[in-house]
């Protein structure tokens, strides 16, 4: 089986459609949560998933959503919620995400902790392999004789936002494949103003540009 592992899409629709149709002959795709927020295609990428054969892991930003309320003590991560929230109306397809799947001898989720971001270099102990988001950082590391996987961001590259990093995964070799692709933030960008998202918004993303 040919899987296509992503995470933190964060609205960023173009993005997700640029690795969506350059992977051909996926069996199927595995969402470990955060598509919603920040960017300005929520809605969009969350009936994106809902066409495509997914397994679903919930994230931190979709249970903002499912809450209607977001507890980061941060003015832009609130601007974002505050303008994304305000016309989100996809809630009943993200209650059918999950907290955690298992799924060919590895454990699907979200995050190792409840807050606080796992790094290729965090300190952890494992008692089974698992593919894990949030930190978008990708890597392929191992701990305790286990895999500790991170598929990195669809649409929220850290280093560098014009960067899409995403895992394909072939289950009858074990093959664990680190991509990434070069994709346009201006489009992103755009499409903040058009929408007349704070200004604060808008500088956010233009100060990740290289």
């Amino acid at each position: 089986m040919r899987c296509l592992v992503f995470s933190d899409i964060h609205g960023n629709l173009p993005a997700f459609e640029k690795v969506i149709n350059k992977e051909k002959n996926i069996d199927l795709y595995i969402n470990l949560g955060d598509v919603v927020n920040y960017g300005p295609w929520s809605n969009e990428c969350v009936d994106l998933i809902d066409s495509i054969n997914c397994l679903n892991i919930i994230g931190n930003h979709e249970e903002y959503f499912l809450n209607g309320n977001c507890d980061v003590n941060n003015d832009i991560v609130q601007a974002f919620f505050i303008k994304n929230y305000s016309y989100f109306d996809r809630l009943e397809l993200l209650k059918n995400y999950s907290k955690e799947i298992l799924f060919q001898d590895f454990l699907l989720t979200h995050n190792l902790t409840k807050k606080g971001y796992v790094f290729k270099d965090t300190k952890v102990s494992l008692e089974m392999n698992m593919i894990i988001g949030h930190s978008h950082q990708q890597y392929h590391r191992y701990d305790s004789g286990f895999n500790l996987i991170n598929p990195g961001s669809i649409g929220q590259n850290r280093q560098d936002i014009g960067t899409s990093n995403y895992i394909i995964w072939n289950t009858i070799t074990s093959n664990f494949k680190l991509k990434q692709i070069s994709t346009n933030p201006n489009i992103l960008i755009a499409e903040l103003k058009s929408r007349n998202f704070p200004q604060i918004c808008i500088d956010y993303y233009q100060n990740k540009i290289k």
